[in-house]
């Protein structure tokens, strides 16, 4: 009977690093059915690897505990996603990790054969990857924190300084992490506001594992939560407007994570905060259609600073 070689060793990678995963998790990452994933299973028994089964028609495979197996050669394609994966590690900037990533992009090059090691190393020294870079990434301990706690489904204990320099301490139940756009999130539920809420970890000042569990709502979609909630994050200005436009026209130019956008019988209404009025006075203009300013008062003079200053580059091209 035929096996194909690499998903068997798939298999077993696999098994080396979960404690136990179950049949059709194999046949779903394998893109196989799971009578095929069992005639791998069986394959790897008989060239002697201890995979126990588990009873049941959906029953969880683990290798028997203590064995270990030495370090299989890694192929092309892995070689080079485990290299873009470490290269875009790197790029991200958490704090602490910088020693980790060049560590295990040395371990990988020293142990590949020499046509793979040039190949590699072309892809560290060609690629460019353009992440928006942040002045204070936040600590690869608090990442790994506020990871475990969500994955564990345990709460943690936050102190957090919100973006005008309030600290509180709060217990906070982690839903998952988003990054986005240079900046590092996590989402779930503030025991303190008693709601969902999003911190940015870059004002997380510290976070401690409280020995009390929750339940994660099911189906639930981090990033689809950061991208509505972030227009309604309190900053230095609450904008106000009203765009000339339908609503449909609007959704095509303005992000979701920019503005909450409303269907209203005048026209649409954009409400966001900022921190900058001359930013969001550019952005306006962009969109292209007329608009009237309903607070803060202080953005028709952001307007019209603006308004001088193209005036002068048009005498001046």
């Amino acid at each position: 009977m035929y096996f194909p070689t690499t998903r068997v060793l798939t298999v077993l990678e696999l098994l080396q690093s979960r404690q136990k995963i179950s049949g059709p998790e194999l046949a779903e990452r394998l893109e196989v059915d799971v009578r095929t994933v069992r005639r791998y299973i069986t394959m790897l028994q008989d060239l002697g690897v201890p995979v126990e089964a588990e009873r049941g028609r959906y029953g969880n495979y683990r290798l028997r505990p203590g064995f270990k197996l030495p370090p299989l050669m890694f192929t092309d394609e892995e070689a080079l996603a485990l290299t873009l994966g470490l290269l875009s590690a790197r790029k991200l900037g958490l704090t602490g990790a910088a020693p980790a990533v060049e560590g295990a992009l040395a371990k990988i090059e020293r142990v590949l054969p020499v046509a793979l090691r040039e190949r590699v190393r072309a892809l560290q020294e060609t690629l460019v990857i353009d992440f928006p870079e942040k002045a204070t990434p936040p600590t690869s301990a608090l990442v790994g924190t506020l990871s475990k706690a969500a994955l564990q489904q345990k709460s943690v204990i936050l102190c957090y300084q919100a973006w005008n320099t309030e600290i509180t301490e709060r217990q906070f139940d982690p839903y998952g992490l988003v990054y986005r756009s240079g900046y590092w999130y996590t989402v779930g539920y503030c025991h303190l506001r008693q709601e969902l809420r999003t911190f940015r970890l870059d004002r997380i000042q510290q976070a401690e594992f409280y020995e009390c569990s929750f339940e994660r709502p099911g189906e639930f979609d981090c990033l689809a939560y950061v991208l509505a909630s972030l227009p309604q994050t309190p900053n230095t200005w609450f904008v106000d407007v009203l765009l000339k436009t339908s609503l449909e026209q609007a959704q095509c130019v303005v992000p979701p994570a920019l503005a909450l956008l409303e269907q209203v019988p005048e026209g649409v209404s954009f409400r966001c905060y900022v921190d900058r009025l001359e930013w969001i006075a550019y952005v306006l203009v962009g969109l292209h259609c007329a608009f009237t300013v309903h607070q803060p008062p202080e953005l028709r003079d952001a307007l019209k600073k603006l308004a001088e200053q193209v005036s002068v580059l048009a005498e001046q091209a």
